[in-house]
Formats: structure tokens, sequence, C-alpha cells
């Protein structure tokens, strides 16, 4: 290629007028113009500052060749990701306010730092944030607990065990009849109770209540359905209520993580048995789903795999979300599979939670897979209850608040009043305050209590207290549909279902709950 053809190939394709052109090289448009004719040719000086500007050799610009320049290239230009295209949900750097908030939580001294997490969290996207967010993330991690905090929580197990405060209970084991039914109570029960919740996930109560009203379900006693919904109703929230999965529009259970993760622990145990190991569990993430299942905690686990982090180290690199709910909703099968034996079932659920959570993002899949546990071998709810503290921490947070929960019920607060008191604890329009283990497990407990064992009841108060809505109403189905079994269920709760699962799983895309229910009694058989 001549010399005029690659002076104007190189400035068209960075879209430089010749007037723009010239001023860059400070000489007139006129020269642009006769150098890209080939009535005349660059000084050696303007040839120089011609290969500078577009990153090339003086040899590559005049002969068109550069045997030199395509061996050194790669090496001596930096290659950066285009930041503004990084998703806020897997930039650390985006999630340094709630990183702030986390550490926080957890009492770790950096009251300090306060102000430069704020400001670094304003900064545009782009490499200075990340190098920043960096230093702050190294921060983190070596940071001390505060001498005044109330709290000891470890994420090791063999420091969490030490620190279980054990509670004995009757129990009455189910025969094989029973256990049976209860076993598909349970996988029913989670399903139906994530599909009431599912329409409404991520609404406030300022507007999920009024819209409930108006649909004539508060207190919520139903299914929501889409022929509740009008163009007016729709339009009147700024809750897209429209378009949703509704009881009336769907076959069988929708996709949803919280039963996704359910079929994936039935998985992990189908192919390494009882005693799967955290990097099972990484492995088992990698090759079943594709990365856009997983989220908050989950996602950011999910990567770090990639990356080459192994657990702990997954759970704990640049994960804000750390003590999130996403663990709280990964333990129902450890549950069903380890009836009357909350231990083992809590073991389990370490071993699976630990490869994307910490300390009170442990404990609440730990307290979920036990209290489901205990609920296959005792109708009391709070023995329930109590029997899936015992498995985590007392000197916890998590601990701490849901006992409260129990002392309230028993000293004679009423519904209202206790959900009302987690609202004021927790903000559910924050997002730290509205996915968080704690808030969302205080929920579950009340949910519980207060709706005595009924299983429509108790689904129902789950979902219209807001929060994480499709998670707890799941849990709670799951935990009542153990407790009673498959005939407590009313047809108006299993109907939509129509016996389906749909999954994101590989291979598992739609599965029928009695399969399920089936294989989970071999799985039974061998884990006892």
């Amino acid at each position: 290629m001549a010399l005029k053809d690659s002076i104007y190939k190189l400035r068209t394709e960075e879209k430089l007028s010749q007037a723009k052109f010239a001023e860059i090289l400070e000489v007139s448009s006129q020269a642009v113009q006769k150098w890209e004719s080939g009535t005349s040719v660059p000084e050696i000086d303007k040839l120089v500052r011609i290969a500078q500007h577009f990153g090339i050799t003086i040899d590559a610009l005049v002969l068109d060749r550069d045997i030199r320049a395509q061996e050194e290239l790669p090496y001596s230009r930096k290659i950066r990701p285009q930041y503004k295209n990084v998703p806020e949900y897997e930039s650390y750097a985006a999630a340094l306010p709630i990183e702030y908030r986390q550490c926080l939580d957890e009492g770790l001294d950096i009251d300090s730092y306060g102000e430069l997490f704020a400001s670094v969290s304003k900064m545009p996207a782009g490499e200075a944030k990340e190098r920043i967010a960096d230093v702050l993330f190294n921060i983190v991690l070596n940071a001390k607990t505060r001498r005044d905090y109330a709290y000891i929580e470890p994420s090791e197990y063999s420091e969490i065990i030490k620190l279980r405060r054990e509670y004995e209970f009757p129990k009455k084991e189910p025969n094989k009849e029973e256990l049976k039914e209860k076993i598909l109570g349970a996988w029913t029960g989670r399903a139906c109770g994530c599909l009431l919740g599912k329409p409404v996930e991520g609404a406030g109560t300022d507007e999920l209540v009024p819209f409930l009203k108006r649909t004539g379900n508060y207190p919520m006693s139903r299914y929501i359905l889409n022929s509740d919904l009008t163009k007016e109703l729709v339009t009147d929230y700024k809750f897209g209520f429209g378009g949703r999965c509704y009881a009336d529009t769907v076959d069988g259970m929708p996709v949803d993580d919280d039963t996704n993760y359910t079929v994936l622990a039935q998985e992990l145990i189908e192919r390494f048995g009882k005693n799967f190991t955290p990097q099972d569990v990484a492995w088992l993430w990698l090759e079943s789903q594709p990365k856009s299942a997983y989220f908050t905690a989950e996602h950011v686990a999910f990567c770090n795999f990639i990356r080459g982090y192994t657990p702990p180290s997954s759970a704990m690199y640049k994960n804000p979300y750390r003590e999130w709910i996403g663990a709280q909703i990964r333990g129902d099968y450890f549950g069903y599979i380890n009836p009357g034996d909350p231990f083992a079932a809590a073991e389990m659920a370490f071993r699976d939670a630990c490869i994307s959570h910490t300390k009170n993002g442990i404990y609440g899949e730990m307290f979920a897979s036990a209290i489901i546990a205990c609920a296959a071998v005792t109708d009391s709810i709070e023995d329930i209850i109590c029997g899936g503290l015992a498995q985590i921490p007392a000197t916890s947070r998590l601990y701490e608040a849901v006992n409260r929960i129990i002392e309230q019920k028993n000293t004679g607060v009423s519904c209202q009043e206790c959900f009302a008191q987690i609202h004021a604890e927790y903000d559910e329009h924050d997002q730290h305050g509205w996915c968080h283990t704690i808030s969302n497990a205080m929920i579950v407990a009340a949910a519980l209590l207060y709706g005595e064992g009924d299983f429509g009841k108790s689904i129902c108060l789950a979902v219209q207290t807001g929060f994480d809505t499709d998670c707890n109403g799941a849990t709670v189905g799951s935990v009542l549909g153990m407790r009673n079994g498959i005939r407590d269920i009313g047809e108006e709760w299993t109907a939509p279902l129509n016996g389906k699962l749909h999954t994101s799983v590989f291979g598992l895309e739609t599965v029928l709950l009695k399969d399920r229910a089936e294989l989970t009694l071999r799985h039974i058989g061998t884990c006892h």
C-alpha cells in the first residue's frame, strides 16, 4: 500500500477529518490533502508524529510491512476490559456501599474508611475505580473485629459446632408410608410456596399490600391470579405486576433458583453421595447451569470458580453478598434426606454453603436444613425452630434474631406487631436489608409460629410480609410440607403445578415431583 493510501486509511479508520488531523500534527489542511493525493510526502519529523499517533512503526507506515512490530505489538500495548460493559452485579467496585454495610454488620473495624467507600463508589466505571476497590478489598480482608462487638461468628465448621447450644425435644419417627407422604409434601410445599411469592418478588409492602387489598386477597388466602389484574390496577403501581408467572398462566412450577437448587442438591447426592465435598458442589455448579442462573453471592462464587478460587476462598474473594439469603434457600434437600437428624442435615448444608457464604450466610443454610429435618419427627413448631437453632452458634446474630421471634410469640406479641418489628429493624427498600439472611430467616420463623401449622396461612404470611417473597414462601412451604405431609396441601395449592417442576439444570429441564420424591427416599436409605 502506498504511503498516501496508508495515511488516508489510518485517518478515516479513526474517523478524523483532514482538518482535525492537520490540527493534531500542527500542519495545514492543505498539507494533509497533498499527502493523501500523493503530490507531496510528509517530512521525517511528521512521519514520526503520524506513526506515534496511530501506534505503529515508521516501517509499517511507509512500507506497509513490519515483522518486528507484529512480534512486539502484543507485548507493548495494554489490553483492558471495557468497564462500562461489565454488569454492576459482577463489579466489586459497584457494590462497595453493600460491602461497607456488610463489614459493619460483621463488626469489622473499618468505620474510618466510610467516606472513602462512599467516594469511590461514586467514581465512574474504569480502571482507576477498580484499582482503588482492590485496595479497599485488602483492607476488608485484613480488618480486625471491634473490641465491643457482641457476637462470635466463625465460618469454620469445627469452630461453629463448639458454639452450639443443644436442644432436645420428643421425636416421633414416621413409618415408611408416612415418610413417603412427608417427602412428597416437602417437595410440593416448596414449589407451592415459591409459586405464591414468585410474581411479587421485589414488591415493597407499600405497594404489595394495597395491591392485594384491591384484588380481594388481603390477608392473603390464595394465589394471586392473572385474572385479578386490570389495566388500571397494573398502571397504578410502580412495581410491574403485569406479565408475571401467575398461578393461572403456568403449566407446572416455573423455573426459579429456589427450586433449581433443590434439584441440584439431589443431583449432588446422586453423583457424589453423602460424603460430597465443597469442591464437588463447585464443579457441579459449573457443569449444570449457565452463569445467568446464579445471583448475588452465588454469582460471585461461580465467577470465582472460573478464576481458579476454590472453597472457601470462593466465598470470600470480593463477595459483598456473603451473608445474603442465597445459601438459606439451598439447604432443603439436606433436611429431606436426614429426617430426624438435624445435625447431619446441618453438616451437609455447611459443606454446600461454604462455597459462597461466610458466617450468618452459612448459618442460614444450616438452620433451614435442620428445621426441615426436625419437621419430619415433630409437630411442634417451636421445637422445629429451636431444633434448627441448636445447629448454629448461639453467639451469632442469626440465633439471637430468630430466638427473639420465639420470645415475642410466647410473650403475647401479636402477629402484626411481630412483622412490623422486622420491618422496623430491616429496610425492605434497601438491597442489603431486603436480601439478608437474618431478615428473611426472621420472617420464616414468624410465619411458621403465627401460622400455627396451617400450610396455606403460613405461606401467605411469609409472602404478604414482603422482602424475599418467593424464597420465604418456599422455605415455609417446605417445612410444613414435611411436617404435615402431602395430604394436608389442598388442591387449591397443588393444581397449578400439575405435578411438574421446570428447571434450568442441564438435562433436567422438566421433572416430576413424584419422581423427585422417590429418588429422595432412595437417598435416605443410603444416608442412614
